[in-house]
């Protein structure tokens, strides 16, 4: 597959990333890229930029050496109830919103039923687009509740390519995104591909991805970000035209 567009990224904004926004596009740019979504950490996430930082994105150019940027946030996931770091209204403005659990702000003692309780919350908000990468093993839940809610609330779920790196510390991983891959086959629910790049070199970087979707035979068609014309409606700048 080719890809155009990636939905996850994250710059020095982030804390523990290590790029600019420049140097993030022109490595997108580089891997033949049309569109760059840089979601910052939303600020319950150590060491992250405040709210105001996400306030203040109008006075960015959205177009950045050729590569349409998209600005906005990957909130986190607080609590079982579906509560996330960003209010309601700043959530809407941004261009996209993903919505993923993280250890320092979730944590790992939640049951596997308070876990598909707070992504089916989270979905039903209609300014959050994505889900995370709901790959990671150490937040258990059942996956065919997940993808039937994506596609009754029209949210994205992630194939995310860091999750899949060796090095990564998110556990069950491959066989998580087979396993919602299957289920995004059988009930024909599109997914969208996140870098999750927290350094240039990274950005656009779908080499596990890319891999995955060949060894399961996945549907081009069901990819969003191989064609623009399929990622749009689900961004919230769109939504708003």
């Amino acid at each position: 597959m080719k890809f155009v567009a990636d939905t996850h990224s994250h710059t020095l904004a982030s804390g523990h990333a290590y790029s600019t926004i420049k140097e993030m596009a022109a490595s997108a740019k580089a891997r033949g890229l049309k569109m760059l979504a840089l979601t910052e950490h939303a600020p319950k996430m150590p060491g992250t930029c405040g709210l105001f930082y996400f306030e203040n994105f109008d006075v960015v150019p959205r177009d950045c050496g050729g590569v349409r940027l998209l600005m906005g946030a990957e909130v986190n996931i607080m609590d079982p109830d579906g509560k996330i770091d960003l209010p309601e209204k700043t959530c809407r403005k941004l261009d996209i919103v993903v919505a993923s659990m993280h250890t320092p702000c979730y944590g790992v003692d939640h049951t596997p039923q308070e876990n598909i309780r707070a992504y089916v919350e989270v979905m039903k908000k209609p300014y959050v687009n994505i889900i995370g990468h709901p790959d990671d093993g150490r937040f258990p839940f059942d996956y065919e509740t997940l993808v039937k809610t994506a596609k009754e609330t029209g949210t994205l779920l992630e194939v995310n390519n860091s999750s899949m790196r060796p090095a990564s510390s998110r556990v069950g991983t491959r066989e998580n995104i087979l396993t919602m891959l299957d289920l995004c086959k059988q009930y024909e629910v599109p997914v969208t591909t996140g870098s999750d790049a927290h350094v240039d070199a990274d950005a656009g970087n779908f080499s596990y991805v890319g891999e995955i979707f060949d060894y399961c035979n996945f549907p081009e068609d069901l990819v969003v970000t191989t064609d623009l014309k399929r990622l749009k409606p689900y961004l919230n700048c769109w939504k708003s035209q």
